[in-house]
Parts: C-alpha cells; structure tokens; sequence
C-alpha cells in the first residue's frame, strides 16, 4: 500500500524514538502536520504541542534534551516560520544540547523563482546547525532523516531538516538498488569513549602532586556527579560549578563552593585564585578572568568533545572522553591526600558564605530584595523538583541564592544567555517529567518580550499533567536590570530611562485571567507564605514580586572599599545613586575593609 512523503517521514521519526514535537503550524508544513494526525488516528502517533511562536517551540526542545538526555524536536512552516526557530536552535548549539528542526519550504516547482515564503533556508541555517539538508526529491528523506537525527545525537549539536510542501505530499519512494541511490538505516548508540592508559597516567601525575586542588565542573559531568564525589575526596579537592552544572552536586556538600564567575560565589573565587592544580570536567566555562592566573596553575581537562579542550586554560594534560568513564579510570591511579587543611578550610569558607548570603537576602530593600525570593524559595523546593532561571538580574539570584538539593535539576540559556527560555524550559521539564514540580524564575523584561504569551500554552496542557503544579515567578522591577547594572559599571553610565525603563504590568492579574493561580507580594515578611501557597497550589501559579531594581548584583570578590568606589563614579547623574549606595552598604555592612 503506498504512502505519501510525510507518512514515512513522521513513521521514521517514531523508529528514532521520537515521542513529542513542539511547534507551529503553517501551510508551508501542513503535509507533515497531517502525516501526524493521521498516525495519531492509528494510535501510533507523535504527540503535537502547540506553542504560541516558534522560537519558544525551539527553546522547548532545547529544554526537553536538556532535561532528558534525549534528542529534542520543533517544527515550523517555511520563511517566518523557519526564520523565527533561529533563537532557540543556537541555544541548543551553544548549550551542547542535540535538537532536531523540521521546516516547512515553498514548493520545490518553485524554488528560485521568488515564490512568497520561499527562503533560501539551508543558507540560512547553516551556521547554527551541524547538519542541514533541504530534500529536493522523496527518496532523499530517508537518509537525509537517519542523518540529521544521527549528527545532532552523536555531536550533541542541531540539525535542521527542510521538506518541500509539495514532496510533503508526493506517494513515497524508497530508494532504488541502482548507482546513484543511498540506502540508510536508524538507530545510534553513544559510544564508550576513554583516554589512552599513558594520558591517564600523565594526568593523575598532575593531580597527585598538587596540595591545593581546585576541580570546576559544567553540564558535560552531569552523569559522573559519584566519580567527582570520589575524586575531590582522594584530592582533598574544592568543587565550583559552571552554571550549567548548577546541578550537578547538591549545595550541601560542605567542598562545593557553588557557582563560579560575574554570578558566583567567593569561595569559588578564591578557589581558583589560590589553587596551584586545576581538574576541568565537562565544562566550557567562558570567563577566563576567573580562573587561575597562567601559569601559576597546573592543569588537566576532561571533555567529550575535543574541540573544547585546552580552550580556556592552557591544560597540561588533556583527556579526551566522557566524564564518568574517564573519572572511573583515573581514580585506581590517584594517590589519597592525607593533610585535609586545603578543604576543611574551604568547608569553612562555604559555611561562611551562606551565612553572608542569607545576610544579604535578609537586608532590607525597597519594597522586596529580590535575593529574598529565590532564598525563601529553596528550602521549600521538594527534593525533585525543578529549576529553570531566565538571564537578566534573576539568574545573579539563581546562581548564588538557590541551594540546591540532591536529585533537583536546574538550568538556563547558558552560552547564549538569552532573554525568554525560562518558562518554554519550564513547559518542556513538565512534559518530559509531569510528576515533578517545576519553577520558572523570570524578569519582568523577559516575562514582557514572550514569555506571557507561553502562560497560555501551561493552561492549555495543565491538566494533562499528573502533578500540575508549575510556578512562575516573576521579578517586577520595572527595570531591564542587568542591562542597566552593565551600563552603570561597563560603561561608567547612569540609567538610561528611555531604554531601561518597562512598564508596569499587572502578571498576576493576567495569570489569573487565564485560569492560573495568580499570587502578588510587596511585602517581604509575605513571601514564605507566597511560596507554600504556590507548592501547595491545584494548578500552575504566576507568584509576582515587587522587587528593588537597585539591589546591586555585585561580583563575588568585591570589597566594600571597591563597592563604594565604583558606585559613586557610575551613578553621577543617577536618579537612583543615593539608595544604590545605600543598598549595597547593607549588603556589606559585615566587611569593613
């Protein structure tokens, strides 16, 4: 019996494992649109969500592979379409995550004749995908799917798959046992992947005659977190974190030092500054300034992908292969380290941090500190929940104030650090774990350029959900934040109103439209209880703040001599300068040096 072009193409999308695809509909894709619908009929389809822009359908499936190991997938008509995945696709490719894209296309009778919609689309695409085909006849779909599908998997990266709506539509034709035919297969198994014995040897050379150890991890350790328990107890070792390896080790771990960078923590600073050996796992932390100073380090890197390695340290030693594989081969040849005076005094270090955090979340602000929210948040998380953080202000809070727990699981647009993934990554964790509790922490700004219109995608599906609880949290500062810190500090300029300045929205009064719990706190003494309210909620929540935009996100390592100096030099002519003084003075009231 035939069938036509998209009937395969969504069946093999099945054998590839393919259970759930994000997207917009259009004409340009209305062929494999309806392939799904008809599978679904059978009831051996591909389950369909609906989001209200394709960029979110993009930022989706980045979150779904984030949050599951598994392959991602979105899907666009042509032009607009296509061009509006774009976003969410490079915060796959940046974020390593591996997500599939199919886009619709004018017909393939009138490509190159200017046709409306008709982009040229693999051009387009070409520089944020691994691999991007557009098929020109049905019998390339095949291989140009197992190839696509295959790429991204194995290289962690993006393909991008662009069919005709006509060949949509045209009878399937698998190919012929002829010259000129290509006849692929499904199916990929992730490899074991381990340094050579001598390159182990050479690293453990390394690691074993440092007496100060600093270990940084990113997502790529996320399966080893056992191994670099075992290793950082061996080396009497410190462990910061990337934040996109926020997660990876819970924050009760009294050698864990937190996250490391503009957003992190003191002890992850002083980590790096004072160690004299560095271990690298999986990360590719860009911000080099927080590293230790060249040379004065020696250093091993450990990462799956080589193009990594040596990238942002001059490694001594640099292994490639996959984190838990290559840990569980180098610890038989690490020697144990029997003065502990380097990581009982970074467990004091971590202790004192805390309490300073909760210090700073503590201080009076005007009218809620917003290192307050995520502060009260965490100690009420369950133990599975989790985490998603946008960029902007909120994700200083999320970096430093969310202490997290063994078996949480937390991320944000880490290498594009893009405004509007919290609440799609939020969408696509309840899908892909419907039993967890998952909360979105967004800015305002973000909340304003796309996430509002997402609230509607959660009322549509909540009920489809086994637990139903989704909070978003909101940051109302009526303040694109972060931006505005960076004109004040980067380029030594007050606030510029006509570019920083949002207006006020009412979000829980929309999320309460919707059919959404909508919670609103002025009030810092109300947030605990805003908190158990949402955790305790029927339905997704909208917990609006009013948070104090003049709460300074200030580096880990500053002085309170440093803090009043460069505030005093970048708010002249700032309507804000007195009370940012006053702020950050309460922030540092404790160092008086």
């Amino acid at each position: 019996m035939s069938m036509k072009t998209s009937d395969f193409f969504v069946q093999r999308l099945k054998e590839w494992g393919v259970t759930r695809i994000y997207g917009y509909p259009g004409d340009g894709i209305n062929g494999v649109l309806g392939a799904i619908q008809r599978a679904n009929a059978k009831g051996d389809g591909i389950e369909f969500i609906q989001v209200r822009h394709e960029e979110m359908a993009a930022f989706m499936a980045a979150g779904h592979a984030k949050f599951t190991g598994e392959l991602g997938v979105c899907l666009s008509t042509g032009g607009p379409g296509a061009t509006h995945l774009l976003t969410g696709l490079y915060d796959a490719k940046m974020d390593h995550a591996p997500v599939l894209a199919i886009a619709g296309q004018a017909e393939a009778t009138a490509r190159g004749a200017s046709y409306q919609q008709e982009m040229n689309l693999d051009r387009i695409f070409s520089d944020v995908a691994n691999f991007v085909q557009e098929a020109s006849t049905t019998t390339q779909v095949r291989h140009l799917l197992d190839r696509g599908v295959r790429i991204a998997k194995a290289q962690n990266g993006v393909a991008v798959i662009i069919i005709p709506k006509d060949i949509q539509d045209e009878e399937w034709q698998p190919p012929q046992h002829l010259h000129g035919f290509t006849h692929s297969g499904s199916g990929y198994q992730r490899p074991k992947v381990i340094p050579y014995e001598a390159d182990l040897q050479r690293a453990a050379e390394v690691l074993n005659a440092g007496k100060k150890v600093a270990i940084l991890i990113g997502a790529g350790a996320r399966d080893a977190a056992v191994e670099v328990v075992q290793v950082a107890n061996v080396l009497g070792a410190g462990v910061a974190k990337a934040l996109l390896g926020k997660d990876v080790l819970p924050d009760d771990a009294p050698f864990v030092t937190g996250s490391i960078g503009l957003l992190g923590t003191k002890p992850s600073s002083d980590l790096m500054q004072n160690c004299d050996t560095l271990l690298m796992i999986g990360s590719g932390f860009p911000w080099t300034e927080f590293l230790p100073e060249e040379g004065k380090a020696r250093a091993v890197q450990i990462d799956i992908d080589p193009a990594m390695l040596g990238l942002r340290y001059p490694s001594e030693v640099n292994l490639h292969g996959d984190a838990a594989e290559t840990l569980r081969a180098l610890l038989p040849l690490l020697t144990h380290k029997e003065d502990r005076s380097w990581q009982e005094d970074i467990a004091l270090q971590v202790r004192d941090w805390w309490t300073l955090m909760e210090e700073r979340a503590m201080a009076p602000a005007n009218p809620v500190n917003p290192q307050r929210v995520v502060w009260e948040m965490s100690p009420q998380l369950p133990d599975n929940a989790i985490v998603t953080s946008d960029s902007g202000s909120c994700a200083n809070w999320f970096a430093r104030d969310y202490r997290v727990k063994q078996g949480q699981r937390a991320s944000l647009s880490g290498g594009l650090a893009c405004m509007g993934a919290a609440v799609p990554y939020a969408i696509a964790a309840k899908f892909a774990h419907p039993e967890k509790p998952v909360v979105a922490l967004v800015g305002d700004g973000a909340m304003q350029m796309n996430n509002m219109a997402e609230l509607i995608t959660i009322q549509k599906y909540w009920q489809q959900w086994a637990d139903p609880r989704l909070i978003v949290c909101v940051f109302n500062n009526q303040d694109l934040n972060q931006v505005t810190w960076e004109q004040r500090v980067m380029e030594g300029n007050p606030r510029f109103d006509a570019s920083q300045q949002l207006p006020d929205v009412k979000y829980a009064e929309f999320a309460q439209s919707l059919g959404m719990v909508g919670i609103y706190v002025d009030n810092p003494d109300d947030l605990a209880g805003a908190w158990q309210r949402a955790l305790r909620a029927d339905r997704p929540v909208l917990l609006e703040v009013k948070t104090d935009p003049e709460v300074a996100p200030l580096p880990p390592h500053i002085t309170f001599k440093q803090a009043k100096a460069f505030m005093a030099s970048m708010v002249k002519g700032d309507r804000g300068a007195a009370q940012i003084i006053s702020d950050t003075a309460s922030q540092l009231f404790h160092k008086k040096h």
